[in-house]
């Protein structure tokens, strides 16, 4: 089988929600998307982006870096779906979706770093047995 980042369930989900996000966003006003709309597609966005970049990366520790960054990212995002709904900017209904995926792709994150530290890897290529790839 090959590995490639798009069979990586974690990497699929998160680019999902980026998309998710986008759609919600280009619907506000011109002032809705300038000030809270750039901030919240930019950290949507920087949660796939940085796990594809710590996938590509060749060695384990380079590689958890970016997953950590793309842990950040999680929590900042929840900051402006936050800020967001407070706002009157989504629904309760729509900020919770968004909230469980995030919650989800959190979830997987923490289990690949730490499935990738059991490995003991010390490259970023995936193994025949990563639970996490579909």
């Amino acid at each position: 089988m090959e590995y490639k980042l798009e069979t990586l369930e974690l990497y699929v989900i998160a680019e999902g929600f980026s998309n998710d996000v986008w759609f919600v966003v280009e619907k506000w006003t011109h002032f809705q998307k300038d000030t809270i709309g750039k901030q919240l597609v930019r950290s949507a966005d920087s949660i796939s982006a940085n796990i594809a970049e710590g996938y590509g990366r060749h060695f384990y520790a380079e590689s958890k870096q970016f997953y950590y960054y793309s842990r950040g990212s999680i929590t900042e995002t929840q900051s402006w779906l936050k800020k967001a709904k407070v706002r009157g900017l989504t629904t309760e209904s729509e900020c919770e979706k968004l909230m469980t995926k995030l919650e989800t792709i959190h979830i997987k994150l923490n289990a690949y770093i730490s499935w990738l530290k059991k490995s003991n890897s010390k490259t970023n290529t995936p193994k025949t047995n990563n639970p996490l790839s579909q």
